[in-house]
């Protein structure tokens, strides 16, 4: 039988948490590793589905993985022998295709399945063979499979038609073992890709720019094994800020990077939050019922955050007024309007808009997660609602969230996993 939350609403969350590592960072770092020329260690990493899908993927790969404590991994890549992507498991990880870069740079060859994950719309891997192709990367795609050869990669000035993060990212570690130099314009400039760029070059590379729309790659590196420690995970840390301030709390979020999360900071002021930030900590106070947010529209980088969109959402729901959300990033994120809606939320939807007038209240019912963001929002509005609520499908929570009900019932949620 598929696990579950139970939980039951209406308590106010109170007290303190550490964030651990970020998702977002920890899997382009780990198929960074595949080109590596000696051991890696990395230092606060999550325990989370996506993590363990990726360990696999390298492991089927040929490379020795093992934990060397709660949150740090050893990888040595040395005898990894197969430059084929096992299809099983690419199609369980959206981010196999992390690997797609690292694979070509190394063994000058690659086989591919597209990849899976989160049905949350049209996500695709153009912008990723693009800029491969610019490399002097033959591509051919065929029956759902890619087939890559590349015995003369070299660098390139590519311009990203839109800023995504893994095409960057990709393209950021294919071209440190590229001849000669590459620029990418138009680069996505989250905080994950400055934590890929400072891995890439603590092993020898000569990468500059990120956190920036141009990137620098000075290829023909050889990388060597380092020790890393992860940035913390601003979409925990803010998950676990709307978790207070949708029950009325006051907790203090630690381990965090308080810039990193300026637009989710600012929406929840503007709905009367009380924030105050100190370094790697950020206190915050919710109201007794929020005030309207009157536009949330989701962006690259340094713009509203697309994983928090549905967090917010359901905060937007028990708001007074109403409140407006644009999905810019992805075309079918809104999965989780429907069960909120029949927690009670009014919410009028027009493609990628969505207009929330406001309840006083939300009703415990059985909700079903559809994705790792919504089902997390579905959570945020359990520890709202009245009474009982159900939510099924944590799987999908699972591939994001490390101990995400015990880290909620330290701040005191009556919340368990059945």
């Amino acid at each position: 039988m598929s696990k579950k939350y139970i939980i039951s609403g209406g308590k106010q969350l109170s007290g303190a948490i550490e964030i651990g590592g970020a998702k977002n960072a920890i899997l382009p770092i780990l198929a960074a590793t595949f080109m590596c020329e000696g051991p890696v260690v990395l230092h606060n990493c999550p325990r989370i589905n996506d993590v363990y899908n990726m360990l696999s993927i390298l492991s089927k790969l040929g490379c020795n993985v093992n934990w060397c404590g709660e949150h740090s991994l050893k990888i040595d890549t040395v005898d990894a022998n197969s430059w084929e992507m096992p299809d099983k498991l690419a199609k369980q990880l959206r981010s196999s295709i992390f690997m797609l870069g690292p694979i070509v740079a190394r063994f000058k060859k690659a086989y591919f399945s597209y990849p899976g994950g989160c049905e949350i719309g049209v996500r695709p891997i153009d912008l990723h063979l693009k800029g491969l192709r610019e490399l002097n990367v033959e591509i051919e795609e065929k029956h759902g499979h890619i087939m890559c050869k590349a015995d003369d990669m070299r660098g390139a000035d590519i311009s990203l038609d839109y800023p995504s993060v893994g095409a960057t990212e990709n393209i950021m570690m294919a071209a440190t073992l590229a001849k000669g130099d590459t620029t990418i314009s138009n680069a996505a400039r989250e905080p994950e890709i400055v934590d890929l760029q400072n891995f890439l070059n603590a092993c020898g590379a000569k990468v500059y720019g990120a956190g920036s729309s141009t990137i620098y790659v000075r290829g023909g590196r050889t990388l060597k094994g380092v020790e890393h420690t992860l940035i913390p995970d601003r979409i925990a840390a803010g998950t676990y800020l709307v978790a207070t301030a949708i029950t009325q709390g006051e907790a203090d979020i630690k381990n965090v990077v308080p810039e990193h999360m300026s637009a989710l900071i600012s929406k929840l002021r503007e709905a009367d939050c009380k924030i105050y930030t100190d370094k790697d900590i950020i206190h915050i106070k919710g109201p007794k019922r929020p005030l309207e947010m009157r536009i949330i529209e989701t962006l690259p980088y340094p713009g509203f955050p697309t994983d928090m969109q549905a967090q917010i959402f359901t905060f937007a729901c028990i708001a007074e007024g109403t409140s407006v959300v644009v999905e810019n990033v992805f075309d079918n994120r809104f999965k989780h309007v429907s069960e909120l809606t029949r927690m009670g939320a009014n919410i009028t939807v027009k493609d990628r808009t969505a207009i929330i007038r406001g309840v006083e209240t939300l009703t415990g019912t059985e909700v079903f997660a559809k994705d790792l963001r919504g089902g997390a929002a579905l959570v945020l509005a359990g520890l709202r609602a009245e009474g009982t609520t159900t939510v099924n499908g944590i799987s999908f929570i699972d591939r994001g969230y490390e101990c995400l009900c015990e880290n909620l019932q330290k701040l005191g949620a009556q919340i368990e996993k059945t």
